[in-house]
């Protein structure tokens, strides 16, 4: 009678903490490949009534990762979400963090992803509700290896790849950067949905970088430009008025540029262009 008791009262103690504090993991999106990048935000809610100290201990924040039957993603190295601060009530909290390099996602499947808040104070641990991703192998449609550039010696060999990978009826074009032998990444993104029935245009420029377009929709084709470590450089939309159909052309400098497209320009880029437009005024006389 006395266990019951006790483990009544300890139930109920940790239902009021779930309740005076919250941990809930946000992700913007579901679907990643293998070594993308896989951010998310921790949002931290104090309605406990006081003010908590947070980020003391190196494990006030830790993170679980359940597999293939429920079993535990193995760790590759240690997570730490560095910074105190302190959460008053009624206020929210939110850590950022990318999960991709601390666990082992490499086979494709569904993951459970589950985040604890430890509260000295209180000697509690608040868990949030668990939130699920799903890992994507892809299918490469192309590669090209190229050297970086380098002042002396040998460049070093890395690669291209092109990579589609379909969720929720959506095909995504993605991009990696690899070692000719593909056994280390550099970067993995996603380069945005595409439409299967147009292969997408993919060239090397004389600064290694490469020059990605592919169609989005019936007229619409998005350009990207992306550096020999992965970065995005360039992001551009165009679509297809009239006349030639919209392809990738190397000039006579051998800089690579997109023809036969009208350009889109952003809401931002837009506004930027009126401000320039209207400081730079002809003086009255």
């Amino acid at each position: 009678m006395r266990f019951w008791t006790l483990l009544l009262s300890i139930l109920c103690v940790a239902s009021r903490a779930q309740a005076q504090l919250s941990v809930e993991i946000v992700l913007d999106q579901q679907q990643f490949l293998k070594d993308e990048s896989m951010p998310l935000k921790v949002r931290i809610t104090n309605r406990s009534g006081q003010t908590l100290h947070l980020g003391k201990e190196s494990d006030w924040l830790t993170f679980s990762v359940l597999g293939h039957e429920g079993l535990s993603a193995a760790k590759v190295r240690e997570l730490p979400v560095p910074g105190e601060f302190d959460l008053e009530s009624a206020a929210v909290a939110t850590r950022r963090v990318d999960l991709m390099p601390h666990f082992d996602f490499g086979h494709p499947g569904r993951y459970t992803i589950g985040a604890t808040l430890k509260i000295p104070e209180w000697n509690q641990e608040i868990n949030s509700r668990p939130a699920q991703v799903e890992v994507v192998r892809g299918t490469k449609i192309w590669e090209q290896e190229f050297g970086v550039p380098v002042k002396q010696g040998s460049p070093e060999a890395r690669k291209y790849i092109l990579l589609q990978a379909q969720f929720l009826k959506q095909l995504t074009l993605y991009v990696r950067v690899s070692d000719p032998d593909e056994n280390r990444t550099f970067r993995v993104f996603a380069a945005g949905p595409m439409v299967s029935f147009n292969r997408p245009q993919a060239q090397i420029d004389k600064e290694s970088k490469l020059h990605l377009l592919f169609q989005t929709g019936p007229r619409s084709y998005t350009y990207n430009v992306v550096t020999p470590d992965g970065d995005p450089l360039i992001h551009q939309q165009y679509d297809h008025v009239n006349g030639p159909s919209v392809r990738l052309k190397p000039d006579a400098e051998g800089f690579i540029f997109v023809s036969g497209g009208v350009r889109r320009i952003k809401a931002n880029e837009a506004a930027a262009l009126s401000t320039t437009t209207n400081e730079v005024q002809t003086p009255k006389p």
